[in-house]
């Protein structure tokens, strides 16, 4: 009778092992759907009537609400997506939101699919003043679980629209490392649809932001960090031209000379320098850590560049490394530039910030512009009515806003 109970204690433990072993997968599928935590990374930007738009995501979902006194107060939010999606965004993967000539409101997000390291990027438009979101669509055609991150938006000045990001789905054919890749997608019909997406590049950094500004022809400019021979990691430059029949034109932007077997998770800024006929090239701001003149230290340049000659000039420093400066931002209006970064001392995250007046040709003094004692987002430089503002979202103050 003893052996009898031992025996059937056994398989009652065994077969409820079993189910639970069984119910696993479910459990990681339940897992999954859950909701993302809040984040500050958000990203704000005005519209051609003033107001001061802002995209956020909060369990799952795409938010956007909308300011009429400068970020004092916002509307009551409006959802983007219907049903939520696994997101995660950060500092370098926030949704973005940008603005038609048409007045139309164009966003991009970043899903976290279940695969690990897997992305896919979607897309969603508002024809009527943000009062509603069309249904989103993902932007690109290809569906490999694999990641397609960091992406950048776009919008020309004629309404042509303009997406890259990062993109390893050549691993799954090639099976190396140095694959990953800057493809794009441009839709010339106010996002109604894109066009199947190009590669621009292989042999892109996998962790780096793409930054984008546009060319007084209407050609949009991008800026990443690449992956050179022997493993320098260094920045390149493309003009890319919305018209199929245009093969882009991609240079080498910088000459640092900086190896590094691994992320360096530090992007870099971007400006048109000048305006229509007075248009020259292009303001670069940048972190690098192993350039010569930084005497093997890390360090923030920044440089201009001849859109023509496509030759920089000498790189300047800037930031306190002894601050772990880095996340440059950049704004440029004809020969007024703008130039913000963030820094850390002890628990005090700052943003720190110069200017100039003579298109980057020579700097003022730099100052201390916000400052907080808890955490905060990346710096981001907008317009309005050509007034530059500083954007920053902080975990204890929200978001402040504060004109240039």
């Amino acid at each position: 009778m003893q052996n009898l109970l031992i025996l059937i204690r056994v398989l009652f433990v065994t077969v409820v092992l079993s189910l639970s072993f069984y119910k696993l997968p479910a459990y990681a599928h339940e897992a999954h759907m859950q909701p993302s935590k809040p984040t500050l990374a958000i990203s704000v930007a005005f519209d051609a009537q003033g107001n001061l738009w802002r995209v956020s995501e909060k369990g799952g979902l795409i938010w956007v609400d909308t300011s009429r006194d400068l970020g004092k107060t916002f509307s009551k939010p409006v959802q983007v997506n219907a049903q939520p999606k696994i997101m995660r965004p950060n500092e370098d993967i926030r949704p973005k939101i940008a603005f038609g000539p048409e007045g139309n409101i164009y966003l991009t997000w970043t899903e976290n699919i279940k695969k690990p390291s897997a992305h896919y990027i979607w897309f969603a438009r508002s024809i009527n003043q943000g009062k509603a979101f069309e249904k989103p669509y993902i932007i690109h055609q290809d569906r490999v679980e694999i990641a397609h991150h960091f992406n950048a938006l776009n919008v020309s000045q004629n309404g042509s629209l303009l997406v890259a990001w990062v993109d390893n789905s050549d691993l799954v054919t090639t099976k190396s490392y140095n694959d990953t890749a800057i493809y794009y997608a441009a839709s010339l019909d106010n996002g109604v649809s894109f066009a199947p997406e190009k590669k621009l590049i292989e042999g892109s950094s996998e962790c780096c932001h793409i930054a984008l500004t546009n060319k007084p022809d209407g050609k949009v400019v991008a800026m990443w960090r690449h992956v050179f021979k022997d493993g320098e990691r260094d920045y390149m430059i493309a003009e890319i031209s919305h018209s199929a029949a245009q093969v882009p034109v991609i240079q080498r932007a910088t000459f640092s000379r900086w190896k590094i077997d691994d992320c360096s998770h530090h992007s870099a800024a971007l400006a048109s320098g000048g305006e229509a006929k007075d248009w020259w090239g292009y303001h670069m701001a940048w972190f690098d850590h192993g350039n010569e003149d930084a005497n093997k230290k890390a360090s923030l340049f920044y440089a201009r560049m001849d859109g023509e000659a496509w030759v920089s000039s000498p790189a300047k420093k800037f930031g306190n490394q002894k601050n772990q400066a880095s996340q440059p931002a950049l704004l440029s209006l004809n020969e007024n530039v703008w130039l913000v970064w963030r820094e850390t001392e002890t628990e005090t995250n700052m943003i720190m910030g110069t200017f100039s007046g003579d298109g980057g040709r020579s700097w003022g003094e730099v100052k201390i512009i916000f400052r907080t004692a808890d955490q905060a987002d990346y710096p981001q430089l907008i317009t309005k009515e050509r007034q530059a503002y500083l954007a920053w979202n902080t975990l204890k103050d929200g978001l402040q806003l504060m004109p240039l």
